[in-house]
């Protein structure tokens, strides 16, 4: 571990640092900086195509690619240039304008070029726009590859395990038969759903001056559509529109994007317990690694650490999500500055989110189905058969069958000898009493081989 981390306050940046490392990138001060910049310098190329502004003739090839240059070549000791400028300025994105003047002059551009830096713009209308080119890219490049790969081995192990049979436990109790494949199937299900849902949630960005009306604009250029150079501009980024605003976008779209993984953060919480629990029953065995202390007093011991950690940094992330998604889409009148601090988070929730995949993901490399122990389980536990005993009996017109398999058997230990002797007193056909005679607690599991089959069918 480097110095610097074992001085971090957040684990973030310090016992989780690596996990993160590329997430820096978008979500850190140094990123935010490139954002902004960048939303800068493409704002003023794409102004100076516009031939109704005649004071800003378009851009030379040469100034086009090196504006271009400034965000590629753009690094640490960039930012730490503008965080000195900002010592003066008091003002993150002044500082931000006053280093790309500086950029412009070094190139002994036209003043009326430098004059049209931030043209029409109030801070949040680049402040609004690099959020959500960050949350863009984090989605596509970071939360969608750790998505994908949950449910590609969710999957995976749905088809591995679809025919190894378990005993539910609804209430905690013994329940009609499943299979571990289809257990798992349920939860490759939901987040499929959360996966759609989150990819078609419109990123929305606004452009529209400091109240949202272009009262800037327009009384600069009255005659210029400023609302389609607007929605063209911001759709150039790929990103949404969003035409009617305050000073700043209103955040409904942020609230919408995490509240979805809030969602499914919920699910792999549901889904880690359950794995705890499985392997606290010892339906689940883990693979030993020598070097692996479980305990620091009891050294049998082999934790479900990954799984605990997940169900932890998810807890936390969704904790942050609830307070951004009730706290952003307010804001009195047309601006207040409450949302601001607050956006800054959104890389933490993010990071508490990807710690938990990636420790999910760890957990799942580790189990291993104890056929042995689940066989034992089913074995002692026939009185799951009452359930399509009484079922046969109702359907073949037996009257008060579910009371009398519930009086006759409830509370005593069942066997598979006393089920046979009752399917006998039964007075069915021949067929019916051949099928409770060949149903045991390892073949009743209805159609749940079939539906961990194809669970892979379903796309997202």
């Amino acid at each position: 571990m480097k110095f610097f981390c074992l001085n971090a306050i957040s684990p973030l940046d310090g016992r989780y640092e690596k996990i993160n490392k590329k997430l820096k990138n978008i979500f850190s001060e140094y990123g935010f900086i490139k954002y902004r910049l960048f939303v800068e310098i493409y704002w003023l190329i794409y102004l100076s195509n516009i031939t109704e502004i005649k004071e800003l003739s378009p851009l030379s090839n040469f100034i086009k690619n090196y504006l271009k240059n400034i965000i590629v070549s753009f690094n640490l000791k960039d930012a730490l240039k503008i965080k000195n400028i900002e010592k003066t300025t008091n003002h993150d994105l002044k500082a931000i304008i006053f280093f790309l003047e500086k950029k412009l002059k070094k190139i002994h551009c036209k003043k009326n070029i430098i004059e049209f830096i931030h043209f029409g713009c109030t801070s949040d209308d680049i402040n609004n726009v690099a959020y959500a080119l960050m949350l863009k890219d984090a989605k596509k490049n970071h939360i969608f590859k750790y998505w994908n790969k949950i449910i590609k081995k969710m999957d995976f192990l749905s088809t591995k395990y679809k025919k190894h049979v378990i005993l539910s436990r609804t209430h905690g109790q013994p329940a009609s038969p499943t299979t571990m494949g289809k257990e798992i199937s349920n939860f490759s299900y939901r987040l499929k759903r959360q996966f759609r849902q989150l990819k078609n949630i419109k990123i929305l960005g606004k452009f529209n001056g400091a109240v949202g009306n272009y009262n800037a604009h327009v009384i600069a250029y009255p005659n210029i559509n400023w609302r389609m150079i607007n929605k063209n501009f911001i759709q150039s980024l790929n990103i949404s529109w969003n035409p009617y605003t305050t000073q700043i976008e209103p955040h409904d779209y942020i609230s919408e994007f995490f509240s979805c993984i809030f969602r499914f953060n919920t699910i792999l919480i549901d889904f880690s317990r359950d794995i705890w629990s499985y392997i606290s029953l010892n339906y689940f065995t883990q693979k030993i690694n020598l070097s692996d202390t479980g305990s620091s007093t009891m050294p049998h011991k082999i934790n479900p650490i990954y799984f605990e950690n997940s169900e932890g940094n998810l807890g936390i992330s969704n904790a942050l999500i609830n307070h951004i998604s009730s706290k952003l889409p307010i804001s009195r009148w047309q601006r207040d500055l409450s949302d601001s601090t607050v956006l800054r988070n959104l890389g933490s929730i993010i990071s508490y989110s990807i710690i938990s995949y990636h420790y999910i993901l760890l957990g799942l490399k580790k189990i291993d189905i104890n056929k042995k122990f689940i066989s034992k389980d089913l074995q002692k536990n026939w009185e799951i058969l009452l359930e399509p005993l009484q079922t046969i009996m109702r359907k073949n017109s037996i009257k008060n069958s579910y009371e009398k398999v519930k009086n006759l058997f409830r509370g005593k230990k069942i066997t598979s000898k006393i089920i046979k002797n009752f399917i006998e007193t039964l007075n069915i056909p021949i067929s019916e009493k051949n099928k409770l005679y060949n149903l045991t607690p390892f073949n009743y599991v209805g159609d749940a081989i079939n539906l961990s089959k194809k669970i892979k069918l379903y796309k997202y």
